[in-house]
């Protein structure tokens, strides 16, 4: 008998450096103390929290951190690339967009892609006792139709859907068609216990 896996889905994971973690930490935190724009987007959005992406478009610019940060996501970028068999007919992936997430207890991203992206990635940059993972969509459930649920015993891959839990400094890159979402972060509130992220994606 022979069995083959078809289609993969790829998810990659690595770590980034502590020390550039660190930097981070404190760049977001200002952040979202500083950038009004941003405070009023996610206060009349409901989102719990802060969040730069419909605020501010130029963080490596802004800050030298964030064009640290661009500089090692570029080299993680062309890994999986090449480790998804991409044709960019010598071509490299560009940093399109980059912001800043803050998620207060109770905060959650719901289901969603990124259109007009080719990869799409988060770097984990506090992530607190109780803060919510990322919960990734098996691409194939609209057509499973009659398909019987897998065992909770399924093994990694197999299940309709897959939850990573991440720590500081977990670098996570998929492609951007996959739906995904972030767990309701659990998590006390107050100082430190935010979850802090920073998302990303390339074209």
């Amino acid at each position: 008998m022979t069995i083959r896996q078809l289609f993969p889905t790829l998810l990659y994971q690595e770590a980034i450096d502590p020390a550039l973690v660190a930097e981070l930490d404190h760049s977001c935190r200002a952040l979202s103390e500083e950038d009004g724009a941003g405070r009023r987007w996610s206060r009349d959005h409901g989102y719990r929290g802060y969040t730069s992406y419909a605020s501010l478009n130029d963080l490596p610019r802004r800050d030298p951190v964030f064009d640290d940060l661009r500089r090692q996501l570029d080299r993680h970028v062309a890994r999986f690339a090449e480790a998804a068999a991409f044709d960019l007919g010598g071509r490299r992936l560009k940093l399109d967009s980059l912001w800043v997430n803050v998620l207060r207890a109770g905060g959650h991203h719901g289901a969603h892609i990124h259109p007009h992206s080719v990869v799409s990635g988060t770097v984990y940059v506090a992530v607190p006792p109780g803060a919510g993972g990322l919960k990734l969509e098996d691409p194939r459930l609209p057509m499973l139709m009659a398909a019987p649920t897998r065992r909770a015993d399924a093994p990694d891959g197999m299940r309709t859907f897959e939850t990573v839990q991440p720590e500081a400094g977990t670098l996570l890159l998929w492609e951007s068609w996959l739906r995904h979402e972030v767990v309701p972060h659990t998590g006390k509130s107050g100082a430190g216990g935010e979850r802090i992220s920073v998302s990303f994606n390339y074209r």
